[in-house]
């Protein structure tokens, strides 16, 4: 029995060491290298401090619409709703998010509507939207701020972020960004 435990023991100590200090030491100076130290990206316009990591909810039609969120925009608790395409609960939620999404977008065909503006991500936090989920918004947003829906296309444009190293991941647009930006047009 003792060949047994003491292993296991000096095992336990061992790992116990790496992974609560190498480990995250490592992940720490790693992390450095990253913009802002890897301490997520914090932006204060109005006297107001927001976090561009964090998906928000946008719910003024004056403002682009954010991606859905299944833990209610609650950093605290990230999650998806874990419910199967096929689920009927699951269904009525997408469908009434189209629904909504059609009365406050009257110009704009179902089919039409990109697919993240009407389901939450896994984490339910997503900060980002594609390029197609931006523009489709253009109208509705121009003609409640009366402007012209070419400046907001570009505005939309000069927001999109390109994928990782130009090869990993699609362009997407942070929609704090994109908002906080559209707060300062004239």
């Amino acid at each position: 029995m003792k060949q047994h435990i003491l292993p296991a023991i000096r095992l336990t100590i061992v790992t116990l060491i790496f992974f609560s200090g190498v480990y995250t030491l490592v992940i720490l100076g790693v992390a450095q290298f990253f913009p802002n130290g890897g301490k997520g990206e914090v932006i204060e316009q109005n006297g107001k401090r927001y976090y561009a990591n964090i998906g928000q909810l946008f719910t003024d039609d004056k403002y682009f619409n954010s991606r859905p969120s299944a833990v209610g925009y609650n950093a605290a608790g990230s999650g998806g709703s874990n419910k199967g395409p096929s689920n009927g609960e699951y269904l009525g939620v997408v469908q009434a998010r189209i629904d909504t999404f059609l009365v406050h977008n009257p110009g704009v065909e179902k089919a039409a509507i990109p697919v993240e503006l009407v389901t939450a991500s896994g984490s339910g936090l997503d900060p980002d939207i594609s390029e197609k989920a931006a523009l489709v918004q253009v109208e509705r947003i121009a003609k409640l701020r009366n402007v012209p829906v070419q400046q907001l296309q570009q505005l939309v444009k000069e927001h999109i972020n390109g994928p990782l190293l130009g090869l990993f991941g699609p362009a997407k647009i942070n929609v704090l960004k994109l908002n906080l930006a559209l707060d300062q047009l004239k």
